[in-house]
């Protein structure tokens, strides 16, 4: 499995971070792909494989950690495709809340 779980939403209170810009005061650091719960349960299979994915927006991942979990927010394309490639970590932004 590439993920801790597959979730369908998020679980975590609302942190107000509705724009890239808001996450870049939250350091980058490396996650475990095993240890992430994603938050969407789909991934546009055209955004997986566009070059210029990483282009337009942040270059990190956006984590939430919310109770011990990490949640994968935003980001899912960047975590497949370090799947794909046999990558076990992620760059990410992590916000820890509650």
């Amino acid at each position: 499995m590439i993920f801790k779980a597959v979730g369908g939403g998020r679980p975590y209170p609302d942190h107000g971070r509705t724009r890239t810009r808001d996450w870049v005061d939250v350091p980058p650091r490396q996650v475990r792909l095993d240890e992430l719960v994603t938050t969407k349960r789909t991934l546009d299979l055209e955004t997986l494989l566009a070059e210029d994915s990483t282009f337009y927006g942040d270059l990190f991942a956006h984590v939430v950690e919310y109770e011990g979990t990490l949640y994968l927010e935003d980001g899912l394309h960047r975590a497949v495709r370090a799947a794909l490639q046999q990558r076990p970590v992620l760059h990410a932004r992590v916000l820890t809340i509650g």
